[in-house]
């Protein structure tokens, strides 16, 4: 088994969709992750809050400098997240497809790295 993120991106100065449309969708993904939990392909997932309310923490020399805001000055974020652990890649894309379907938005597959052999 393999574990994979299944990362959802967009743009955080887009409109927000409707409510009703909000609604739908949190009942979507609601429902895609109980799924995962009951197939037990689910590892974790979590919503992440905007860009905006990140923390850079970059060590170096000894020094340690902390910054507001997101790391990356992009137009598109990271929203949200899963990690799985499915046999194959094929696994993976047919639960991103299911995912992507669930949030309206694009998801992104990346596998882990293997852990090191001891």
């Amino acid at each position: 088994m393999t574990q994979y993120m299944l990362s959802v991106h967009g743009d955080e100065n887009e409109a927000p969709p409707a409510p009703e449309v909000m609604q739908q969708m949190f009942k979507a993904v609601d429902e895609f992750n109980a799924e995962l939990q009951a197939s037990g392909v689910w590892v974790f997932a979590g919503g992440l809050q905007p860009a905006s309310t990140a923390t850079v923490v970059k060590a170096q020399d000894g020094d340690v400098l902390t910054t507001d805001g997101p790391y990356v000055e992009t137009k598109e974020q990271l929203g949200g997240f899963w990690i799985i652990d499915v046999p194959d890649l094929d696994a993976a894309l047919e639960l991103a497809a299911r995912g992507s379907a669930a949030c309206q938005g694009a998801v992104e597959v990346r596998p882990f790295q293997p852990v090191p052999e001891a």
